[in-house]
């Protein structure tokens, strides 16, 4: 047997350093996963999935998981709706013309399917990439007609590694520092998930101007390949082939624990607001994916355990110099030109880029429309604007955040114009500042700041 490109030491260490998306190729070529194509699955998995319905149309808003429709149909049934696109179906796809709609099993737990398989498991061999023990037992399963997509957003946590096994995907990614530009929203609610506003295939640069200012990099998972999504990076996927089946694993990184605070500050606020009874609050705004509203001493139960934790973990490591082993560190620190750090450490490892390690570069550079656009924070300094190549940290203060976070919420759409005779301010108004990152970031400070003075 041929060797790896990368042994999973080396693998894994590049996985810790990298900061921006990149594929690994030839790492996957011994996986028995590699045979989970459509037709092989229909074959192990009888139960029926529940797959997500939607139109084949390119609007300018994105379609959230809250406005699909969905359907029970087992994987022979999908595959013989995807086969069959000009002859009268019955069954569960029969009110949707193959032509006219997608289909998506998406987010399925593979510890679930295979309960009563467990060898499987072993078909996924994230050990590879240096996670010792980890298989398909920490994956999910996804699988897709064309034009299939998850709607564009970032994960909270972590850092995700993604198996393409069968068909193309169009990977659309944006950097941490675009989320002003990528309208950042918590409705529909997801736990650890921050949806973007934006149809970032099709935007509408009316209503969302500084969208014209992200940098989008793009790139087409084929069968085979791994995509490393790097912690905090937006993304929009769709799938580009007849049919799609990829895997992913999704891996918690030693993250800022203050963090955690401000997802259950997040879901606190949310949950109050949104289970309230009132006229405008009609929506469906919890996500499918979400298993119900928790109860308001629930969701407070769990912010004080989430700051309880920081503040244990604070006292028992103040220097933050703790050692995890299982987990990547999210490291912190200055970088260099290429976005490496400029440590001890990275001074002698450089992400070794070559013929089995791609990294996924900017689709193209966006220009800088600060000198006409007042809504961009770099408006009034224009020794800031840089074009769009805006690297490293963000330097400014936080009356300046919250000052770009109400111009990013406020549209004219939201306001009812510049007369206050047709202003109207909704509940999804409201939490639109409430919940917005950079508030939730503040607020988080100030709790954090607040009880450490009162444990000093």
């Amino acid at each position: 047997m041929a060797s790896k490109p990368f042994t999973p030491k080396e693998a894994r260490r590049i996985v810790q350093f990298l900061q921006k998306p990149a594929v690994f190729l030839n790492m996957t070529t011994d996986w028995p996963a590699l045979h989970w194509t459509v037709e092989h699955l229909s074959t192990c998995l009888t139960e029926r999935l529940r797959f997500r319905i939607g139109k084949r149309t390119e609007d300018m808003a994105p379609l959230f998981e809250t406005e699909c429709s969905y359907i029970e149909a087992t994987i022979k049934e999908f595959l013989f709706w995807t086969a069959n696109e000009d002859e009268s179906l019955v069954g569960p796809f029969s009110d949707y013309h193959c032509k006219e709609f997608w289909a998506y099993a998406d987010y399925k737990y593979i510890a679930q399917l295979f309960e009563d398989k467990p060898a499987m498991f072993q078909d996924v061999v994230w050990s590879d990439f240096g996670f010792s023990g980890r298989d398909g037992r920490d994956s999910t399963l996804w699988i897709g007609t064309q034009g299939a997509n998850t709607p564009c957003h970032l994960d909270s946590y972590g850092c995700n590694l993604v198996f393409q096994i069968q068909g193309r995907k169009r990977w659309h990614l944006f950097p941490p520092d675009d989320t002003h530009c990528l309208y950042p929203t918590r409705i529909p609610y997801e736990e650890s998930s921050v949806f973007s506003q934006v149809s970032v295939v099709q935007p509408n640069l009316k209503k969302f101007p500084a969208f014209g200012r992200a940098r989008v990099h793009t790139v087409t998972l084929q069968p085979g390949q791994v995509l490393f999504v790097p912690r905090h990076w937006w993304h929009y996927v769709e799938s580009v082939d007849p049919v799609t089946v990829s895997v992913n694993s999704w891996i918690e990184i030693d993250m800022d624990d203050e963090a955690r605070v401000g997802e259950a500050l997040t879901k606190t606020i949310v949950c109050a607001l949104k289970s309230t009874p009132s006229l405008d609050n009609n929506d469906h705004w919890l996500n499918p994916t979400e298993d119900g509203v928790s109860s308001h001493d629930d969701n407070m139960q769990y912010l004080n355990l989430a700051v309880k934790a920081c503040m244990d973990k604070r006292r028992d490591d103040p220097d933050g110099m703790g050692s995890h082993v299982e987990q990547p560190r999210a490291e912190t620190g200055k970088r260099d030109s290429r976005g490496m750090l400029k440590t001890p450490a990275s001074l002698s490892f450089v992400v070794p880029f070559g013929p089995h390690l791609i990294p996924v570069n900017l689709a193209h550079k966006p220009k800088c429309t600060c000198p006409k656009d007042t809504s961009c924070y770099r408006y009034n300094d224009p020794s800031q604007c840089q074009g769009t190549s805006h690297e490293g940290g963000d330097s400014r203060s936080d009356n300046e955040l919250l000052q770009r976070s109400s111009q990013e919420v406020v549209s004219p759409e939201t306001s009812g114009g510049g007369g206050g005779g047709g202003l109207h301010i909704s509940t999804n108004d409201m939490l639109q500042f409430l919940v917005h990152p950079d508030v939730i970031t503040l607020v988080t400070k100030l709790i954090m700041c607040r009880q450490r003075e009162l444990h000093s």
